[in-house]
């Protein structure tokens, strides 16, 4: 590659962090000169009032907006059409995103494609836009996707049957913003899987093949403040200090991966979740300590350092103990935070062939530490599988 020794860092125009910010939204849309704004949100976050903070501030401030609430989890293509189609006809200027990564990664596919014209899957890959997106402001509810500051957004292919991942500086939000105040609601489920989902980010960054000083500095961090903070803002929603700083470690999890890339489990969660509509965080979760135990062998010596930045005391290990006992503080804080086995969910075994092929196409299989085969795919899904189903029948024995 042609100067391969500089790196091009991407990240939002704009970021705020912390309570209340969502109070600063009309102030960048003045800045925008956008008269008019779509919010797309999901009809969940409209029920239990979190989209009606946010449209409460526009209200005040005497912002023209309209509300597209169709979102779903592992938004389709489908949705996307209906998003764009709502956003060209309303002649609106601007995109507010509010909630997770599923309606911020729609507001990214409707910028892209007012800009750019063409169909969804145009842009399946990296940069393949040419013109910048609309500009979106992406108001995350959720600690742990990242979407609101990467240059990356998923949209399930219901044909196929899987995700397509684009990666695209193209669609990067003019303000991302993270307000812990919009997070204390979120059911402890939720703010499990979306924090291991965070977790996964750092990880995978790290130990991928295209890390830099930069992403490994916001990794190292993201993971000791997920491991720090996880278990009390899954235990109390209403703790605002690990709120905080579950919004920090999501968000500097997501710039990393943005800048570095991710892994084989990404690769395989975004089947699970466009072939089952598994939520992406909880296959995240399910996925990474099998998908590590692969890894391990090639990384060992960043798997010790995050078993440090977990908070393991490894001083006085070998690099190889070091390197396991990062995966055992990886289980460990899945099942304190409760994630479900794999065993528990839509996975059927026999799709597996299908479901290992696709992830081998998936773009985050490209930046695993060591390119897999189609039967080593086939293996860490099994044994996540069948890990759960012997688990389960231990506990049923007591």
């Amino acid at each position: 590659m042609e100067n391969e020794g500089i790196v091009e860092l991407y990240q939002p125009r704009h970021t705020l962090i912390g309570r209340d910010g969502i109070t600063m939204i009309p102030h960048f849309l003045n800045r925008l000169g956008a008269k008019k704004v779509l919010v797309v949100t999901d009809k969940g976050l409209v029920k239990i009032g979190t989209a009606g903070k946010v449209t409460a501030v526009l209200d005040d401030a005497g912002i023209e907006y309209l509300v597209f609430d169709g979102v779903e989890p592992n938004p389709t293509t489908k949705i996307v059409y209906a998003a764009l189609d709502f956003y060209q006809k309303s002649g609106c200027g601007a995109l507010i995103a509010i909630g997770g990564g599923s309606p911020i990664d729609v507001a990214k596919a409707v910028s892209i494609l007012s800009a750019n014209g063409g169909k969804i899957e145009d842009y399946n890959g990296v940069n393949k836009s040419k013109k910048h997106g609309a500009p979106v402001i992406a108001v995350n509810t959720t600690a742990g996707t990242g979407s609101e500051c990467t240059r990356a957004y998923v949209v399930t292919d219901t044909e196929a049957k899987s995700k397509m991942l684009m990666v695209d500086t193209n669609c990067l939000a003019h303000l991302a913003l993270n307000d812990p105040m919009l997070m204390v609601g979120m059911p402890p489920s939720l703010t499990a899987a979306t924090g291991i989902d965070a977790l996964t980010h750092a990880i995978e960054s790290y130990i991928c093949n295209i890390h830099t000083p930069y992403t490994d500095a916001l990794a190292l961090e993201a993971i000791r403040l997920v491991s720090k903070a996880l278990r009390n803002a899954v235990h109390d929603g209403s703790d605002m200090v690990a709120r905080t700083d579950m919004c920090w470690a999501e968000y500097m999890a997501g710039l990393s991966f943005s800048n570095a890339g991710l892994g084989l489990t990404h690769a395989i969660a975004h089947q699970l979740g466009g072939f089952y509509n598994i939520p992406h965080g909880l296959a995240n979760a399910i996925m990474l300590p099998r998908v590590l135990e692969y890894n391990r062998p090639y990384c060992m010596g960043r798997l010790a350092s995050v078993a440090q930045a977990m908070g393991e005391k490894v001083d006085n290990l070998s690099v190889d103990a070091a390197s396991k006992q990062a995966i055992e503080a990886v289980r460990k804080l899945c099942a304190d935070v409760k994630i479900p086995p794999l065993c528990e969910t839509k996975f059927r075994m026999e799709d597996i062939d299908t479901l290992a092929k696709n992830a081998l196409l998936d773009t985050a299989a490209q930046t695993n530490i060591v390119r897999a085969t189609l039967d080593d795919v086939k293996t860490i899904i099994a044994k996540t599988y069948y890990e759960g189903v012997v688990m389960k029948k231990v506990n049923a024995n007591g």
